[in-house]
């Protein structure tokens, strides 16, 4: 009896594991990840080269389709429902067909960005659920660790509603160019962390100080500094599960990694960051 119920238990092991769902047919709640590092794109000159050469497992461009941007084999691309005008079939089934987890509206909390309401976000959320896919949080631009922020209201009248939501995006832009950049932004996506207990992407993520007239950007060295160590950071973080700097170009941002084809000195390190599942 004892040999016996053990060979009808590996073989019942054997069956499971071969009828065990694939990573494509993991369901909403679930995440099957080739790699961590991303990075957000916008169709400019030479942006299909630069992708493929960037060593990054995904990609989003604040669209729902990918807006020209050749995806190099191998690299995924995420769509975005950037604001309320955005809710609409034709874009949410182009989301759809783009992908299989869905980025949602972009700093609601900013009036010059998606600037919506935490009311007028609960209301649209259960078009964004009917997608069935894989669902991310509003990116808000500042404060998703504060009690009764924006995303703070947007998560407990989620919770009160009964709505979906999988994890939680986030932006982040460092005004200290020193080494301790790298503490503040664990200490931040810690304590998002710490305070909804719900996998992180970091979707944008870059140093800037906006706190003057015109925005201070640090000198290459101090960024390239930063990627090297923030990127280890993340990569050792187990509840981020992705992150994606600001952004691949600088024709987009004067943080960007390449110019045109060609990786700058931040851009050859953040090519040459572990980049782990």
């Amino acid at each position: 009896m004892v040999a016996g119920t053990s060979l009808r238990t590996a073989l019942a092991a054997v069956v499971a594991v071969l009828l065990a769902p694939s990573a494509a047919a993991a369901g909403p709640g679930t995440v099957e990840d080739p790699g961590k590092k991303g990075v957000s794109a916008t169709d400019v000159s030479g942006v299909d080269e630069a992708l493929g050469d960037a060593g990054t497992s995904w990609f989003y461009d604040w669209s729902a389709d990918e807006q020209g941007i050749a995806a190099p084999e191998g690299t995924e691309f995420v769509p975005t429902i950037w604001g309320a005008d955005a809710v609409n079939r034709q874009e949410l089934d182009e989301a759809k067909n783009s992908g299989s987890t869905l980025l949602s509206f972009n700093e609601p909390d900013m009036a010059e960005q998606a600037n919506m309401s935490v009311e007028q976000a609960l209301d649209l959320w259960p078009q964004l659920q009917e997608t069935g896919m894989r669902l991310g949080a509003p990116a808000v631009a500042t404060g998703a660790d504060q009690e009764g922020g924006w995303l703070d209201r947007f998560m407990q009248g989620a919770a009160e509603r009964g709505y979906r939501v999988d994890f939680i995006p986030l932006h982040w832009y460092g005004a200290d160019f020193s080494p301790a950049a790298t503490e503040q932004l664990r200490s931040y996506v810690q304590a998002v962390q710490d305070r909804y207990r719900k996998p992180v992407w970091l979707t944008e993520y870059a140093l800037i100080d906006f706190s003057g007239a015109t925005p201070r950007y640090p000198s290459q060295q101090q960024q390239t500094e930063f990627v090297r160590n923030s990127t280890a950071m993340l990569e050792e973080l187990p509840f981020v599960e992705r992150y994606a700097w600001f952004t691949l170009s600088t024709e987009t941002s004067p943080t960007g990694l390449y110019d045109g084809v060609r990786p700058n000195q931040s851009g050859n390190a953040y090519r040459e960051a572990r980049n782990t599942g």
